[in-house]
């Protein structure tokens, strides 16, 4: 849904309290008011514009369910033609008169994520470290990412666990020669032959005097890797106390030997710099400043590198921060391309992929379904599954070129044990590659057995669930949460062979409470029920022959996932306004809020106006207001 632009020649600006809640109360505030709120919506709070423009996302749905008139539901009379025009036009006049002003939104400070932590450790020292596994585990914020600001608390048992972590990586990197060079790239005070050499070279110039000093051998390395853990230049106080640290371990060990001694003094400061704030949390400057202002360019290319590659950034970007280049559009442009060829890019691919699509549950210990019945959904299976969906993505990104293939495609990425699984021949790889289909029963990430796998149950499949996915994580719709006396469906085991699920729902829908979501949901979940609870293909459930046919909600009639998913295919709005919204909620680490909207609408066409490419999309994105500006959070940090 976007607010277009309404004109009101030489007629009085339309406001909400005069215009249109009269209206709002004669249709709608009867079945939607504080002691009857179906679907848990309460319009009749609001009495003021004010507070219409402040719950903007709110309102843009409600626009958006009047002007597609699945608002009055069929069971009430429909609006009239003027009351509809009224309505929808003066709720979007409203809506776009308060979005004239850009409005980037507050980004609080965001610890890394573990995934970010990870590849910031490699990218800085080398060391592969688990932090998924080694520290408690993160939720999601608001946009269902882990990434967000607000989601990612400290605690003093994860407070601990960073400094443990510290130790063993900083450890680990001086046991490793090779590691260790690429650290500190030079013997200090060796002896020996390579002792000699570095002699000869202080003689002839002094720009080698730091390996016979070690204030400014230390002051190489510190300023090198500080610079890239904190994301920008070192400020004056901050080297003196790392150089400080750095002495003072040197001075108590005089009875080692260098280069050791020098080694384990920079690994006590390497330790210190790893439980810094400036590492640990992306910390953006607060000026203290009204409104809307740029970020800095470091800024910025810490957010272009977080985005595309989940780490720290590389010598080019800080380069182009240093010669104040990263908010040129033209120098964007060639970042964005430069960075999604970088094999890096996969880890976007991973780390946004798996939690759009729900399925990180595919690689936790504990089990997804009943063992018994499904003995061959191992954990070897699920990490291949997982791999499955980040490789496609990936693919999508930086190969097809097209992001409609993640609705409907006739290939995706396997290795020789997935093709088994999915009983395709002629794969003989354990490297994920791209493997065309013979058929229409896979393709795009509805034919995923990782997806279908996580919308199941441990006994059978869910269609109510698989269609709720189908309308949050592709259409980017959220049904309203159940009453809360609805009943659960029966799981009696004879009642399901004898009459399958397509009817049992038929009886649960029945109930007029249900009816109204049910009827949008379950169409869109039968359709996969050619898909067991692991994701592969069959024909019956039970006794029962598998009938995958159905009729959207807007009446459109479909049978089977191949069908249906060539239906959702025409619902290009819907599907770039969802990628738009994942996609900048992931690169900006915040919840998307009204003020985004011009620039979500953007993004949108953007997407329709390229065929879903998703480079000038991407491109669109690092310009835009939201990734590139912020507002002050004046709240007081305790870090």
């Amino acid at each position: 849904m976007c607010c277009a632009k309404v004109a009101f020649a030489q007629e009085p600006p339309i406001t909400y309290e005069k215009d249109i809640r009269p209206l709002l109360q004669d249709e709608c505030i009867k079945c939607h008011n504080t002691n009857i709120s179906k679907g848990g919506i309460n319009i009749d709070n609001y009495k003021e514009q004010a507070r219409v423009i402040q719950r903007g996302s709110f309102w843009l749905e409600v626009l958006g369910v009047i002007k597609d008139r699945s608002m009055p539901p069929k069971t009430e009379k429909p609006l009239s033609p003027e009351v509809y025009h009224k309505l929808v036009t003066g709720i979007d006049a409203i809506l776009q008169a308060s979005l004239e002003k850009e409005t980037p939104g507050k980004v609080v400070i965001r610890r890394l994520s573990h995934a970010e932590y990870q590849y910031t450790i490699y990218d800085l020292l080398g060391v592969d470290f688990d932090a998924r596994s080694y520290f408690p585990s993160d939720g999601s914020g608001g946009g269902g990412f882990d990434n967000q600001g607000r989601a990612l608390f400290f605690t003093p048992l994860k407070l601990e666990r960073y400094y443990d972590a510290g130790s063993q990586i900083v450890d680990e990197a001086l046991a490793d020669n090779e590691k260790w060079d690429q650290i500190v790239p030079f013997a200090f005070k060796a002896g020996g032959w390579q002792g000699l050499k570095n002699w000869v070279k202080t003689l002839f110039s002094d720009k080698y005097d730091y390996l016979n000093n070690s204030d400014l051998a230390a002051e190489k390395v510190i300023d090198q890797v500080a610079s890239r853990a904190y994301r920008r230049f070192l400020k004056a106080e901050e080297k003196t106390k790392l150089l400080e640290l750095f002495q003072s371990v040197y001075d108590e060990k005089a009875e080692i030997k260098n280069p050791l001694r020098f080694d384990e003094s920079i690994a006590q400061v390497l330790k210190a710099v790893l439980v810094s704030p400036n590492f640990l949390y992306k910390v953006e400057e607060e000026p203290q400043k009204e409104g809307a202002y740029p970020l800095s360019d470091f800024e910025v290319a810490s957010r272009l590198s977080y985005f595309f590659w989940c780490s720290t950034p590389d010598q080019e970007l800080f380069d182009l921060a240093y010669a104040g280049k990263l908010h040129d559009s033209t120098t964007l442009a060639t970042q964005v391309k430069r960075m999604l060829a970088d094999p890096k890019s996969k880890r976007f691919a991973k780390d946004f992929t798996v939690q759009w699509l729900g399925i990180t549950k595919l690689v936790d210990s504990e089990p997804m379904v009943d063992a018994e019945m499904f003995p061959g959904f191992d954990m070897e299976i699920r990490k291949d599954l997982y791999e499955e969906a980040s490789s496609y993505f990936h693919h999508v990104l930086t190969e097809s070129k097209n992001m409609m293939d993640l609705v409907n495609s006739d290939y995706s990425m396997l290795n020789t044990s997935l093709a088994n699984y999915y009983g395709i021949e002629g794969v003989e790889s354990d490297d994920f590659m791209k493997v065309q289909f013979a058929d229409n029963r896979r393709g795009g990430v509805l034919g995923m057995a990782g997806v279908l796998a996580t919308t199941s149950i441990s006994t059978r499949t869910s269609p109510v669930l698989r269609g709720k996915w189908v309308m949050e994580q592709i259409l980017g719709i959220s049904p309203p949460p159940p009453p809360p006396e609805v009943s659960e469906l029966t799981e009696d085991k004879g009642i399901h062979e004898a009459l399958g699920l397509r009817k049992i729902l038929e009886r649960h829908r029945a109930d007029p409470e249900c009816q109204s979501c049910h009827e949008k949901m379950d169409p869109l979940g039968l359709g996969l029920e050619n898909y067991d609870p692991i994701g592969k293909w069959r024909e019956s459930y039970g006794k029962v022959d598998i009938d995958a046919s159905g009729v959207t909600a807007e009446g459109e009639k479909f049978n089977g996932p191949e069908e249906l998913k060539k239906i959702l295919l025409t619902e290009e709005k819907k599907i770039a306004r969802n990628f738009s919204k994942r996609i900048l909620s992931y690169a900006i680490g915040r919840t998307i809020l009204f003020t985004d909207e011009t620039a979500l609408v953007k993004l949108e066409n953007t997407l329709i106006e390229n065929n879903f490419n998703p480079e000038p999309f991407l491109i669109e994105l690092v310009n835009s207001y939201p990734f590139l500006k912020k507002q002050s959070d004046f709240e007081k940090k305790s870090i």
